[in-house]
């Protein structure tokens, strides 16, 4: 018999990644919203925070990143504020708002839900406010953009 034409080679088998790992909260860096920049000590380093608030950060972060912007980000991540706000009727603004922050964050596998979404208007600013569970915690998380 004569060698195959093409080389025979056995595939690994697939390792599916361990969905457990990805629903801890880790620590990270606090991050300061009113500056936009990490959190700082008076030795100007950066200020750790606890997987809880790491995630309520990662929440209010996520909720004012624009979709498809940052290629950094996988298409999942971010909202899509710019298509929301082009509208001129505020109850199809505020739908569509809701719809796209709550679809943003549940792409978290921490994210237990979010609801309870309020608008206020004021000319032609809207400001929301939301509330959002972690799996595996009684607190409930309220973020206003």
């Amino acid at each position: 018999m004569s060698e195959p034409l093409f080389p025979v080679v056995e595939v690994p088998d697939f390792i599916s990644e361990n969905t457990e790992y990805d629903t801890q909260y880790k620590r990270s860096v606090r991050w300061d919203p009113e500056k936009g920049d990490f959190a700082r000590d008076g030795a100007n380093r950066m200020v750790e925070c606890d997987g809880r608030e790491a995630f309520a950060i990662w929440c209010f972060k996520i909720a004012q990143t624009e979709r498809y912007r940052c290629l950094a980000y996988p298409d999942s991540i971010g909202t899509e504020m710019e298509r929301a706000l082009d509208n001129d009727d505020e109850k199809t603004v505020e739908s569509m708002v809701q719809r796209t922050i709550e679809d943003a964050l549940m792409v978290n596998p921490r994210t237990e839900f979010v609801r309870d979404f309020v608008f206020t208007w004021d000319a032609d600013n809207m400001n929301c406010t939301f509330k959002v569970k972690g799996k595996d915690w009684d607190e409930i998380i309220t973020i206003t953009i």
